[in-house]
């Protein structure tokens, strides 16, 4: 908390949280060329920032969905 306030006025960012890094870990990976192998790993990171994501939804579509949660974070 203190860290948090102190960042406030230090004028830095606070630390992301570790689901923002994971989510910002994958799209490097992407970015880099990589392609995710396990669905499952997309649906839960996508989950964990908060959307609702169907176990049938296209993973090129929740891919979009992380990256511009990503633009909101």
């Amino acid at each position: 908390m203190i860290q948090r306030l102190a960042s406030v006025f230090k004028d830095e960012q606070p630390e992301p949280s570790a689901e923002v890094r994971n989510a910002r870990a994958l799209m490097a990976a992407i970015d880099r060329g990589g392609l995710p192998l396990n669905p499952a790993r997309v649906n839960l990171i996508a989950r964990q920032l908060g959307l609702e994501v169907s176990s049938r939804a296209p993973m090129d579509e929740t891919i979009g969905r992380i990256r511009q949660a990503l633009e909101r974070a």
